[in-house]
């Protein structure tokens, strides 16, 4: 069994963050740790606030977790602080310069940028945009945004359709190509759009369109990052970045479709349901 790493917030009612991030990899039989960058207040009505952990105490749980459990890929969802984002990129490089070495082998590092939450609650201090854009996304492979974490990465407006491949193509010009030819990849979710149809530029520079589908349920809460970690998941186990993309799709697709309604607003989807069934069906 792999282990994987999700370095996110913590979110009580379990529809999004580290605690959906480890139901997700279990559904994928891998080991998940989890670093936790902040404590939420929120249910499924939305966030009420959040809290930031220390700088100290985050480079602590990482160096820890990597001299026991050193991960065989990354997920990296909501960073809260400027000097969080800081602590996240000194991590990954001294991780990348100990274990990873092109030549030999390769692990993942997916990052969904959660700016903000559904409800409208800002997750990310302006300040640490600029950081995430010139210094996080070099040492990442991939980025999972959606059409408004797009627009804001990319400085390209995301309207419609049309717009999606320019503005992936302008996110992923950000990051020099490395010496052996790796380039950021771009999985960007247009759950907007209609079709909910997902675009997918690849390192070489190559576009495709995912079909998608509109499942239609209240339990929708955490849908970006249930993708992102499926997809995390799905690389770690040996998919090319096409496979993983249509099976974290038909993950989550699936996950929607077997949820139940909890709570009053807006829900979690089932992402066990693989492993077990709401009583009934």
């Amino acid at each position: 069994m792999q282990t994987v790493l999700t370095i996110a917030g913590f979110d009580p009612s379990s529809g999004a963050g580290v605690t959906a991030d480890l139901m997700v990899f279990a559904a994928h039989s891998l080991f998940g740790t989890a670093c936790i960058t902040a404590l939420t207040v929120q249910s499924t009505l939305g966030v009420r606030s959040t809290h930031p952990t220390s700088p100290a105490v985050l480079r602590a749980t990482l160096d820890c977790l990597e001299q026991d459990l050193p991960p065989a890929g990354i997920k990296i969802g909501m960073l809260a602080t400027e000097d969080n984002a800081f602590i996240i990129c000194d991590y990954l490089e001294k991780h990348q310069l100990k274990h990873w070495h092109r030549s030999e082998g390769w692990f993942p590092v997916v990052l969904d940028p959660v700016l903000r939450s559904t409800s409208g609650r800002e997750l990310l201090e302006p300040a640490a945009v600029t950081l995430v854009r010139d210094r996080l996304l070099p040492q990442v492979d991939w980025i999972t945004p959606n059409l408004a974490e797009l627009a804001v990465l990319s400085g390209v407006v995301v309207a419609t359709r049309d717009d999606l491949p320019r503005a992936c193509r302008a996110l992923q010009s950000r990051t020099a190509i490395s010496p052996d030819g790796h380039r950021l990849g771009v999985f960007a979710t247009g759950g907007h759009l209609d079709p909910p149809d997902d675009y997918l530029l690849l390192p070489t520079g190559q576009g495709l369109w995912l079909p998608g589908e509109r499942v239609v349920t209240r339990s929708t809460h955490g849908t970006g990052c249930a993708l992102s970690s499926a997809f995390l998941s799905r690389l770690v186990l040996g998919d090319a970045p096409r496979q993983a993309a249509q099976a974290a799709k038909l993950y989550v697709a699936n996950a929607l479709r077997s949820a139940v309604q909890i709570g009053t607003g807006t829900g979690p989807m089932n992402h066990l349901w693989g492993l077990y069934k709401p009583s009934g069906e």
